[in-house]
């Protein structure tokens, strides 16, 4: 994700913070919906080269496992944050984190908006999910809840994009098998055909493409290159990552199991908030940040409805938001007043979906995958070998 430098007004002082964030909307955004807002002055986006050394994150799961910890042996909330202070087995930067919050919170100033003041560490959900629990005595559950919630939300990520690897391989494979022919095994057959008279089409078209690599093979080489450096950072793009989703929506399988992957996110996120204390209508537009494009309108409506006193479970059915098995549990969670818990148990449900959804997807998609790799360097060969063919019938 892009990292970017931004100058800021808070509190009357001025600041600079480096923070993570997909692109300028998205940083403004964030700061503007944060615990302490701020006068934003000027936001440039850093570059980082290949070779410079990168600062190291900050360690957030060990973070909050460690302070949960702290806080359950009974020290109060201070001393926890002083004593992970002083350890200083994060490194540098982790002191400096945590001597920020510190800073913070010495000031009379709770430890969400402390949190809040570092956006690009600590996540927007995070700092809601503890502001909620302020106050109640159930920080230490709320940290383990957000620990966990990530740990779920990471595993289901591994298990989509491990699906992907495959395919990935695949395609490279084939990609370099092609590149090995094109430029090393084709001149070699061209120089048979060179000394003959009369060729057929694909011989000349060999004679040719050999030589354009004679000729200016460090050319070809070079735009080579530079197409696959272009490629590589277009798809790097917003815009590029927009396609992606809107291609991903337009075919049945691949939407069936965006779906299942959003609703699921976005019922763990509910879930969390709402066991965290967060009113449901709110937790369910903080977590309506999450959704894909097409489902955010429908969660607009719901909102709306919402507020005028409709039930949860009917209301998010009728903007599609919802499964057949996730309106049962939600309207169960209605009456029996644990919406949260129903929101984790239709979350379970969605994960054991999704991975069914996944592994038929691989199933189907990696076989037609070998097909097509096959068939197009099966091609590349018939086209080496039918000049010969042609000439062998044409002398007979």
């Amino acid at each position: 994700m892009p990292m970017f430098r931004v100058r800021l007004l808070r509190d009357g002082q001025l600041a600079t913070q480096a923070i993570e964030a997909a692109d300028e909307a998205e940083l403004r955004a964030r700061l503007r919906a944060s615990a302490a807002p701020a006068v934003v002055l000027d936001v440039r986006r850093q570059r980082r080269l290949g070779g410079a050394r990168r600062q190291p994150r900050f360690a957030l799961a060990l973070f909050l496992q460690e302070l949960s910890s702290l806080l359950d042996a009974g020290l109060v909330l201070i001393e926890a944050l002083e004593a992970l202070h002083g350890k200083c087995d994060g490194g540098r930067q982790a002191q400096q984190v945590i001597g920020r919050v510190l800073a913070v919170m010495v000031e009379g100033q709770p430890f969400s908006a402390a949190l809040a003041r570092q956006p690009g560490i600590f996540p927007a959900l995070l700092v809601a999910t503890i502001e909620s629990a302020e106050g109640n005595g159930q920080l230490p559950e709320v940290l383990r809840r957000y620990q966990q919630y990530e740990h779920r939300i990471e595993q289901i990520r591994k298990r989509v994009t491990g699906a992907m690897v495959y395919p990935g391989v695949v395609i490279g494979v084939g990609f370099c098998i092609l590149l090995f022919m094109a430029f090393f095994v084709i001149p070699r057959f061209s120089a048979v055909f060179e000394a003959l008279s009369t060729l057929p089409p694909t011989a000349r078209l060999m004679l040719a493409w050999s030589g354009l690599l004679a000729r200016h093979g460090a050319l070809v080489w070079a735009a080579l290159a530079g197409s696959i450096a272009a490629i590589g950072l277009a798809l790097r793009t917003q815009a590029a990552k927009r396609a992606a989703r809107q291609l991903v929506w337009r075919l049945p399988k691949l939407r069936e199991a965006g779906r299942l992957f959003a609703l699921t996110r976005f019922y763990r996120t509910v879930g969390l908030l709402v066991h965290g204390g967060t009113p449901a209508i709110a937790a369910l537009e903080m977590a309506g940040k999450l959704l894909p494009e097409p489902y955010r309108a429908g969660l607009a409506a719901a909102l709306v409805d919402l507020r005028a006193g409709l039930p949860v479970s009917a209301v998010l059915a009728s903007r599609q938001l919802t499964t057949s098995v996730a309106e049962r549990l939600l309207r169960v969670g209605e009456q029996s007043g644990d919406l949260g818990g129903m929101c984790e148990q239709i979350a379970h449900f969605h994960d054991a979906a999704l991975d069914r959804s996944v592994e038929l997807l691989s199933k189907v998609f990696e076989p037609v995958l070998m097909l097509a790799v096959g068939a197009t360097v099966g091609t590349v060969v018939i086209l080496l070998y039918l000049p010969i063919f042609e000439l062998a019938s044409s002398l007979g």
